[in-house]
């Protein structure tokens, strides 16, 4: 292996930080685990997966140069996923009356629906896209890296935010009766509209 322990150590608190950023991936699993508590929304956390392991394989295997060859796009992507944000808090914010288990896309009862919705919601989340593919290159020299530093990041890459999204689902299926009252839902939106905001605003300067 090539990458230093320190690297993975710093990287793992990197993804972390990621994960508790509210974002689309929050967004369904609490729509879902407000809906049909933990049962239905650790498929959802199952299909999360997916996108924690293609984003860094595609990182590592080529889409770096985006932050090497580009930097000016790299830019230009900065800001368009900081527009992003700031147009999803907004949102969040405009809408804080209304229960994510409204979206009956997100909240489908099964196994297989859930899962779904973990994939698309993971595959359609700027800051996971930003992250890999722009910030990923600043961990690790990717053209040192090898196998098992590329499983080894990966791996850290799905793990942390699995625990995660788990951890969240369960203790929001504990106090799932208290989300449901409109005044709790509008803190809840509003408290999550104004992260996202804030996000988009430092994510240029980052």
């Amino acid at each position: 292996m090539t990458a230093a322990p320190l690297d993975l150590a710093l990287y793992a608190l990197a993804i972390f930080v990621l994960f508790m950023t509210p974002g689309p991936v929050w967004l369904a699993l609490v729509a879902r685990t407000i809906s049909g508590g933990f049962s239905a929304a650790w498929p959802l956390a199952l299909g999360v997966v997916v996108g924690d392991i293609l984003w860094p394989v595609l990182a590592i295997t080529g889409m770096s140069w985006i932050a090497t060859e580009a930097s000016g796009w790299l830019m230009v992507v900065r800001l368009a996923g900081a527009a992003l944000f700031i147009w999803m808090g907004w949102q969040v914010i405009k809408n804080a009356d209304k229960p994510p288990a409204e979206d009956s896309r997100l909240t489908r009862p099964g196994v297989w629906p859930g899962f779904a919705a973990g994939v698309a919601a993971i595959l359609g989340n700027p800051k996971a896209i930003l992250f890999y593919l722009g910030v990923l290159p600043g961990f690790f020299d990717l053209a040192r890296l090898t196998m098992a530093d590329t499983i080894v990041i990966v791996g850290i890459s799905v793990l942390v935010p699995f625990a995660g999204n788990l951890l969240l689902a369960g203790f929001v299926d504990r106090v799932r009766a208290l989300l449901t009252t409109p005044r709790a839902l509008r803190r809840l939106n509003i408290g999550s509209g104004a992260l996202l905001i804030g996000v988009g605003l430092v994510l240029p300067v980052i």
